[in-house]
């Protein structure tokens, strides 16, 4: 016969651990992009993951979509 507070303490147990999960996934940054290029006629292809055996990435991590370079970020000191 199971304890009488067991129940709650499996469902305290539960939300503990998927607000650890939920906690994890706010604070996970988006995957890079890259330019890939064909290994067969030099196409060029942003993409955030290789599209298939017949391409090599060229550069990056680039931001977004389009390839561009990251922004840079200056952080003033406070007076």
């Amino acid at each position: 016969m199971p304890r009488p507070g067991a129940r709650w303490r499996w469902r305290g147990a539960c939300a503990a651990f998927a607000g650890l999960a939920l906690c994890g996934a706010a604070l996970a940054a988006p995957a890079p992009w890259y330019w890939w290029r064909s290994k067969i006629d030099g196409h060029r292809l942003c993409a955030q993951v290789s599209p298939g055996t017949g391409w090599e990435r060229d550069s990056g991590p680039f931001e977004g979509p389009l390839c561009q370079p990251r922004r840079r970020v200056f952080v003033l000191p406070a007076r």
